[in-house]
């Protein structure tokens, strides 16, 4: 997207992207732990070290995160510190149970921050930032302001960076978090002001999400948070949906899982999907080609003040897809966004039932394919060989 995106959302068209895509089909890689992924490993982590890489965020998407139905954010409002506690309950639960199934776990994170920092170098930390995975505008919006606000607490050096990964809806996450960071004061007004019901009671101004207010007035400083050192972006199956603000990242790539299908361009999904193909993830992730435009899930409607809040981000951040038959969004088949660079990888047949692959949309997160996803990182970010 161009600079002053404006939150502009992405159009969906059957057209050639205007970004570069590749084909991949990777070879053999060697197990987790074994002598040549440790050593390749490293050899990630140093490349890491030479382009000042100072922390790793990996970031969840939709459902499998702290709040998920929107039931804690209301908790939040009356009793904050409770539900901070309850928070880090649910996240564990919920680790417990999906495992590495669409999910960054601890371990997946130990493993990761492991495996690049030897002995004897400065570490690079690999951190998993959790939110509350809501399918909706408001979901996403609060995450992006928790997330600059944890991005704004880093006390890095001159030069030095930030580098995220997101699965599914944490790559919009950072899609709204890139207008946010472009310095663009009256794009950042509108996302405030279109979500302010949610943060502030109407009327009487009292605030009772006070870390909304926190990061407006943060981003509206002089020097707002990475200023001078926008963040290297990773996202793996992201739906297309929001804009990208090209001022606010330094660098971005996206992974797909998709194979080709005869009479479709490489470049679009197939539609109507066949059910068997779902259930075996034949074609790729189903869910990064139907999670687009049209799939939010409304807020509770006890949830008032959110609910209006989602309303008022729907016609800032998608004001003319409405006028346009939702299923031609389906129709168009676009799974390459029109900013970065999409790698469209072809990772193999699934194995499992569809519970254990999520329709194609759960092999990024598997810590068999952590090696293969960070020497492409590093090789198309940092010109490592």
């Amino acid at each position: 997207m161009p600079r002053a995106n404006f939150f502009r959302h992405q159009a969906y068209r059957t057209s050639r992207p205007s970004s570069p895509h590749h084909l991949i089909k990777p070879g053999p890689h060697p197990p987790v732990d074994s002598d040549q992924f440790n050593r390749r490993m490293l050899n990630v982590g140093r490349a890491l070290r030479e382009a000042n890489i100072a922390v790793i965020y990996l970031v969840h998407g939709t459902f499998v995160g702290v709040d998920t139905l929107g039931v804690l954010a209301e908790l939040a409002r009356l009793f904050p510190k409770a539900s901070k506690a309850v928070r880090r309950v649910i996240k564990h639960v919920v680790d417990q149970i999906t495992g590495d199934v669409g999910n960054y776990t601890g371990g997946y994170a130990a493993c990761f921050e492991s495996a690049i920092n030897p002995p004897g170098e400065p570490a690079i930390p690999v951190r998993r930032f959790h939110w509350s995975s809501e399918n909706h505008h408001i979901g996403r919006a609060d995450g992006t302001v928790r997330l600059v606000y944890e991005l704004g607490t880093l006390r890095l050096r001159p030069g030095q960076r930030v580098l995220l990964w997101g699965h599914s809806h944490a790559g919009n996450v950072f899609a709204l978090m890139t207008n946010l960071l472009s310095g663009n004061r009256e794009a950042i007004s509108r996302f405030f002001e279109a979500a302010e019901i949610y943060y502030q009671w109407p009327l009487v101004g009292c605030v009772d999400i006070p870390i909304w207010t926190r990061v407006r007035e943060l981003l509206l400083t002089d020097r707002p948070p990475l200023a001078d050192a926008p963040p290297d972006i990773v996202t793996f199956g992201t739906p297309i949906r929001y804009g990208w603000e090209s001022a606010g990242y330094n660098q971005l790539l996206h992974f797909v899982n998709h194979r080709p299908h005869e009479g479709v361009p490489e470049y679009r999904a197939p539609f109507p999907p066949e059910l068997n193909d779902v259930m075996q993830a034949a074609d790729g992730d189903y869910v990064q080609q139907l999670g687009i435009a049209g799939t939010n899930i409304m807020p509770s409607v006890f949830a008032w003040r959110s609910r209006m809040a989602e309303n008022r981000l729907n016609r800032l951040l998608q004001p003319d897809l409405p006028e346009v038959d939702p299923l031609a969004h389906f129709q168009a088949g676009a799974i390459v966004p029109d900013e970065g660079t999409t790698l469209l990888v072809d990772y193999g047949p699934s194995e499992g039932s569809i519970a254990r692959h999520y329709a194609g949309h759960a092999v990024y997160t598997n810590k068999s394919w952590l090696l293969f996803h960070a020497e492409e990182v590093v090789r198309r970010f940092y010109n490592s060989p």
